[in-house]
């Protein structure tokens, strides 16, 4: 839970980019930052945010936007560079996404992760780095999926950390977090790469010796909660589900019963365009509400995401989850600022 967090940071200021549905950015306030200020372009992911966090100064604007990004920022956080505080972003993951490509024929054209160099989102980790070098913030975090390690051999990510080496930043090797290791019920590997100009070593957190079982997420009641509406499935699909043992899949729904004495596998977020997905219910035959799924990420109760049901999946989906965030979070601090 975000509430066994002690808010040590004292509201060091923090600016978020691409921040989805807010789930970095949970874990930074649970640990004391304060937002200056958060950027995402998706305006039904700025609406949630805003539902929630009306104090909050989110703004529905394009990161790719270079120049206009300056302006919008200069405004906020003052145009000198140096900002005391911390960057944060996770660049779209999915030109990188293992999981994505899974959708297609392996043999296909589109299975090949072609990473940066996708039309829409590739270029967005160097329009992140173009912010993170102008405003030298005092430390940054870039979140991704591990597959940026791989794509074109490395070089882009190599890349990437000569030229914030060469703007002064003191890097900590990609670091490859699995977040069931890190007091969330869910099978969800992460990469961080995390830099600061204070020349400081970066003290990762540290890891659980055991993985968190999904059994504490079915044992709270759902009375009251909100996005907690269910799907109705047909008698032929619940047929199925019964006759499913703990971690298998249903090979025509392409859905798997969770084993509640693992971890969940990863939360699905299924694409803007498609159906919102979950997995199935260890207990119960029938796919998990929204809330259920943000239980495993896990959100808390009282955050509630707007829009379809089927976009509301995707925001819990794509979401970094929060109590990782914290983790993390808490480990700048510690890091740089004590």
């Amino acid at each position: 839970s975000l509430n066994n967090f002690t808010k040590k940071a004292n509201n060091v200021p923090v600016v978020s980019f691409f921040s989805g549905a807010g789930g970095l950015d949970l874990g930074f306030e649970a640990a004391g930052f304060s937002h200056a200020m958060l950027v995402e372009k998706i305006p039904l992911f700025c609406e949630t945010i805003k539902h929630n966090r009306p104090d909050w100064d989110v703004r529905l604007n394009d990161v790719s936007k270079t120049e206009e990004m300056i302006s919008v920022l200069s405004r906020k956080i003052g145009a000198k560079k140096g900002f005391d505080g911390v960057f944060v972003g996770g660049p779209p993951c999915q030109p990188f996404s293992i999981a994505a490509n899974q959708r297609f024929n392996k043999d296909g054209a589109n299975f090949k992760r072609i990473g940066f160099a996708h039309k829409i989102n590739g270029n967005l980790l160097f329009e992140y780095i173009a912010l993170i070098k102008h405003f030298k913030p005092v430390a940054f975090v870039i979140e991704n999926v591990p597959g940026l390690m791989d794509v074109d051999g490395g070089k882009q990510l190599n890349k990437a950390y000569k030229d914030l080496e060469s703007a002064g930043y003191s890097m900590h090797q990609p670091m490859i977090l699995k977040a069931q290791y890190y007091k969330v019920p869910q099978q969800r590997t992460r990469l961080f790469v995390i830099g600061n100009r204070l020349g400081k070593q970066f003290l990762a957190p540290n890891p659980m010796l055991k993985p968190l079982s999904v059994a504490g997420v079915f044992e709270k009641t759902l009375r009251g909660v909100k996005n907690h509406l269910t799907r109705e499935h047909s008698t032929e699909s619940v047929l199925r589900y019964m006759q499913l043992g703990f971690g298998d899949r249903d090979k025509l729904g392409r859905v798997d019963r969770l084993d509640p004495l693992f971890p969940s596998k990863t939360v699905i977020a299924g694409g803007m365009s498609g159906g919102g997905r979950s997995h199935l219910h260890p207990y119960i035959p029938r796919t998990l509400s929204v809330r259920e799924s943000a239980r495993i990420q896990p959100f808390p109760d009282d955050y509630v995401f707007t829009g379809p049901v089927a976009r509301q999946f995707t925001q819990v989906g794509n979401a970094v989850p929060p109590v990782l965030g914290a983790q993390i979070a808490d480990a700048i601090f510690k890091s740089f600022y004590r």
